[in-house]
This record gives C-alpha cells, structure tokens and sequence, in this order.
C-alpha cells in the first residue's frame, strides 16, 4: 500500500538526500537535483527552489572566512 505524503515532506527528504550525498563525496549538484526531482517526484518550481537553496548555501560558504 503507498503513502500518501504532504508535498514539503517530499522536500525536506530530497534536501536531506542531497545533503547525505554530498557528504558521501559526491560533488555534482547539478545531478544530484535533477536525480532527487525524479527520486522525490518533485515539480519544476520545487526543483529550481532546490537548485536556488543549494548554490546559496554553497556561495554563503565559499564567502565566509574561516
């Protein structure tokens, strides 16, 4: 039987999936979204929000000093 699931939790997975994926070593964001838009069946406007969300983060991190 499947589950029925609200949309954000879908979100939050794929965000978690990519995360865990880029720990792992793997570095093609690219991929990494378009493969958790398919995983987590996620639309065009969710998949651009998670393309946005990742480079942010990513740009906030190559600024910050260490």
């Amino acid at each position: 039987m499947t589950t029925i699931m609200p949309d954000n939790e879908l979100f939050r997975r794929a965000v978690r999936w990519i995360d865990e994926q880029r720990t792992d070593g793997t570095s093609n964001l690219d991929a990494l979204i378009q493969e958790a838009a398919m995983r987590f069946n996620l639309g065009p406007k969710e998949t651009i929000y998670l393309d946005d969300f990742f480079k942010k983060n990513l740009k906030k991190q190559d600024e910050s000093p260490e």
